[in-house]
């Protein structure tokens, strides 16, 4: 599927991607994942897509966002819209597939292969597009959820198809680090109470 002279560029759609890790119960280490295309190919490129609510004082994407940023990704943003549909309930709306698919069409000369982390079939356009230009696209979500996570079009437009849960042992994270992390969160912070001494 990967061959080792190959360009390889990942394309993350953030929101999606997470939808899709969290129903199969686990959580994505991104460093793991970068390390996991180096050993495929030459990794030219990681993009990560995802839109902000830009009013919120705190935003729990943010730590995120601010590490893919510092640890080897290419982060693209955008705010998301905040509206009220017409049974009264507030909704937000970021879609980022009109950024990820002109990235990757600028990358269509200079990358090889393709990965596309969503399962999006609003993409499979793009998918056929890349091809036509003689480049290979993998698809990375799932069908081991009901219903499954990828549109149907799309896994059959995509070169391959990568299930995330055939992922899960190289770029999970150790669910004993996310309770360790969880447990340090919630102990008192003594520091803080000898402040209050003062």
């Amino acid at each position: 599927m990967f061959d080792a002279r190959e360009k390889i560029a990942l394309f993350i759609d953030g929101a999606n991607l997470y939808a899709t890790s969290r129903s199969l119960g686990f959580d994505i280490d991104y460093k793991k994942m970068l390390a996991a295309f180096q050993q495929r190919g030459y990794l030219l490129r990681a993009y990560y897509y995802t839109a902000l609510i830009e009013d919120q004082e705190y935003s729990s994407i943010r730590p995120l966002i601010d590490w893919l940023d510092y640890n080897g990704y290419r982060i693209v943003t955008k705010p998301a819209k905040e509206f009220t549909d017409q049974t009264g309930r507030r909704k937000i709306k970021g879609n980022m597939d009109i950024e990820l698919a002109v990235d990757a069409m600028q990358l269509a000369e200079t990358v090889d292969h393709f990965v596309l982390f969503s399962g999006d079939g609003d993409f499979r356009y793009l998918v056929e597009t890349l091809q036509r230009k003689g480049r290979k696209v993998s698809v990375v979500s799932t069908l081991a959820t009901q219903p499954p996570m990828i549109s149907d079009d799309l896994r059959r437009q995509a070169d391959h198809f990568i299930d995330l849960q055939s992922l899960k042992g190289e770029i999970g994270r150790n669910p004993a680090e996310r309770e360790a992390r969880l447990a340090r969160r919630a102990e008192p912070d003594e520091d803080a109470d000898a402040d209050d001494d003062y």
